[in-house]
């Protein structure tokens, strides 16, 4: 029985009687030992008892193996997170974090707008055209009718302005 210790069901096919495994050892109750206590039975009972007994363990080890071709291992995992649904844990992160992003958001727009305020109306108006619409100095210069020299000293001036504020001063 050595040879069978990792499957019970191949413990129990190869065995003269029937197997029980117990957590604390194994146990064979062969055709004499059962006779003995069922005098009342035959061998054939035995051998119903043993087939059945076979057949109990043939499935489980059945099922065990299909269980276990469908176990992945640990490092796979990842790839599944895709189709997995998150826990609550993860979901009320994702919360704090989305309100976090938020608010930090909100701080940036403040200070953007605060800064935007210390400019003048030319410098904002010069900076948005530049920054947002992505003009070159001579173009804005030529949509306003003024010496591109004169564009780029007010857009030099909104930059320092904008420095100052975003850092803090």
């Amino acid at each position: 029985m050595q040879n069978y210790i990792g499957s019970d069901y191949a413990l129990n096919k190869y065995s003269e009687g029937i197997v029980y495994r117990f957590a604390d050892g194994i146990v064979v109750v062969t055709m004499v030992d059962y006779l003995a206590e069922n005098p009342d039975k035959t061998e054939d009972d035995f051998r119903a008892l043993k087939k059945l007994s076979d057949d109990d363990y043939f499935e489980r080890d059945r099922k065990e193996n299909a269980q276990t071709k469908k176990n992945v291992p640990f490092g796979e995992l990842e790839e599944t997170m895709l189709c997995c649904a998150p826990s609550p844990l993860d979901i009320l992160i994702g919360e704090i974090d989305a309100q976090e992003q938020t608010a930090r958001h909100g701080q940036r727009l403040g200070t953007a707008k605060r800064a935007l305020g210390k400019l003048t109306d030319a410098q904002r108006r010069r900076y948005l055209l530049h920054v947002v619409d992505g003009l070159s100095v001579r173009e804005i210069a030529e949509i306003e009718g003024a010496h591109f020299t004169s564009v780029g000293e007010s857009l030099q001036a909104a930059k320092k302005k904008i420095k100052k504020v975003l850092s803090g001063g």
